[in-house]
């Protein structure tokens, strides 16, 4: 592994985390010794990056320090044209466009040896059919990311409907199901929605009392799902 490479996957690695990581634990990850890692802290401090921290405590990187937009491997690149084309091929169309339009600036600051490669991968995603509920996606996803309660009629498995308030925290995607994770108002704890049964659905502009982020790791917690590492 080059210097080079070193320096950037230790700034991966320190990207990965929110709390300060170990200097030993670079190390193993990264396959070097701990004099080595204290170097390249010293180094990437000098270039730039704003890592607070020091040997026997650990280091953890503060937001705003970018990496070059070309340092993509080849993996890294088929990685995020299939993750790109999945959602594309989705039919929330406004994500999907999105996803292109990402594709499309990532492109553009690729050097011409990996923009070749992000061009012809053989990675390919089938465009699927419209399913139930899919019109709903940007409704929720708005509500999601502003924090906002919706108001909506749900029908069971028995189609007896019942009006719900809720607040969504969470959006899964599924072969041909998507769900919501959201606190019910009427039942007083977390609930799932299958967005292929709300016969109705409205956006208000109430925002939940709770944070989203302090709400979506107690929903982790209650199903016993790991947190994952940012992106």
């Amino acid at each position: 592994m080059s210097r080079a490479q070193r320096l950037l996957d230790v700034i991966q690695l320190l990207r990965r985390h929110r709390r300060p990581v170990a200097a030993c634990r670079l190390a193993d990850e990264l396959g070097v010794s701990l004099r080595t890692i204290y170097r390249d802290i010293e180094t990437l401090k000098g270039q730039g990056a704003h890592i607070d921290g020091e040997a026997g405590i650990g280091y953890v990187l503060r937001p705003g320090f970018m990496l070059p937009p070309l340092m993509f491997s080849e993996e890294e690149i088929e990685a995020l044209v299939l993750g790109g084309r999945w959602v594309a091929a989705q039919q929330d169309e406004p994500l999907g466009k999105a996803a292109r339009n990402a594709l499309a600036k990532i492109a553009a600051v690729l050097p011409d040896d990996l923009q070749r490669s992000l061009e012809t991968t053989s990675l390919m995603v089938a465009r699927r059919d419209p399913a139930a509920g899919d019109a709903e996606l940007p409704i929720i996803r708005a509500a999601i990311r502003n924090e906002c309660k919706l108001r909506i009629t749900y029908s069971d498995e028995r189609d007896n409907r019942t009006h719900r308030t809720i607040w969504p925290i969470a959006l899964g995607f599924f072969d041909r199901v998507r769900m919501v994770a959201a606190w019910c108002e009427s039942r007083g704890d977390y609930r799932h929605f299958r967005t292929d049964r709300i016969v109705s659905i409205t956006l208000t502009e109430r925002r939940y009392p709770r944070r989203r982020t302090d709400l979506l790791r107690e929903w982790r917690q209650r199903e016993s799902i790991g947190e994952h590492p940012p992106c």
